[in-house]
């Protein structure tokens, strides 16, 4: 991590140097002030991690405080992935191509309706062997902004990406940088160059960061350019739906980019 930059852990200095934060009073899609544990900030204030224990509903670590050390420690140490749900759809690459988007509303516009596709005929299996249906054989690019990020035990990067912060309604959408495939998959290369260039960005930059296991969040939001494959997450159909619970209610779709394919994120 770049050395201009400090780690404030005190609930009340938290609050103060938040309350301080240009543009963070009232600002969308921040976390829940409780839910905030520390915070990593430059020395010029120009860019803050919010650290917070906010993790998915489905985590092992949602499931109380005593889960959440553990889970921790289960974190994969390097960047294979360690999945198994509908794996071979999450590791390939649509050959589609790709359609542009100026904004997150809009490529939530354009999709499938989530029911639909629960009852999609032949249904969307949910094992390792599970490749795309015709609905998910799309690529995209979106210009939007990261809010949140986490790193989730199958050690896919969780992102949450949404609208501009002035724009409304507020809405987000989940989008993941995967896991890595074998060396010999198609997708090896591309993958790994898009990971990649996601830690380059943290390393870049003071207060830089990669999430770990409970999400954080971004202030200021940010700017980034997204090309990926579209992919309907059938695991969610039932029971809790991804993404942080201070923002969830505003993921209208179980649909993700998933795999991130190219990856372009402005410094602040």
């Amino acid at each position: 991590m770049p050395k201009s930059s400090k780690t404030i852990t005190n609930p009340q200095t938290i609050d103060m140097t938040m309350a301080a934060l240009p543009g963070a009073t009232h600002r969308k899609g921040l976390p829940a002030k409780d839910s905030i544990t520390s915070m990593t900030t430059s020395a010029a204030g120009a860019f803050t991690i919010l650290h917070t224990n906010e993790v998915d509903g489905y985590e092992e670590a949602a499931q109380g405080p005593g889960f959440l050390a553990a889970a921790k420690a289960k974190l994969p140490k390097g960047d294979d992935f360690g999945g198994t749900a509908r794996k071979a759809a999450k590791l390939s690459v649509s050959a589609a191509k790709t359609e542009n988007f100026k904004d997150v509303q809009a490529l939530i516009a354009s999709l499938v309706p989530d029911a639909k596709m629960i009852a999609h005929k032949p249904k969307i299996g949910t094992g390792p062997t599970s490749k795309r249906v015709k609905e998910e054989e799309r690529n995209i690019h979106v210009t939007a902004f990261m809010y949140a990020a986490s790193r989730e035990a199958d050690n896919d990067f969780h992102l949450i990406i949404g609208r501009d912060p002035s724009a409304t309604p507020e809405m987000y959408m989940t989008m993941e940088l995967s896991g890595l495939p074998a060396k010999t998959d198609a997708s090896f290369a591309q993958l790994k160059a898009t990971r990649d260039a996601f830690k380059a960005f943290f390393k870049s930059i003071p207060g830089g960061k990669l999430p770990g296991l409970t999400y954080d969040f971004y202030h200021p939001p940010v700017p980034v350019q997204i090309d990926g494959s579209l992919f309907f997450d059938m695991t969610h159909a039932n029971g809790q739906r991804p993404g942080p619970p201070s923002l969830k209610s505003r993921m209208p779709v179980i649909w993700e980019v998933h795999p991130i394919t190219k990856i372009v994120l402005k410094k602040p």
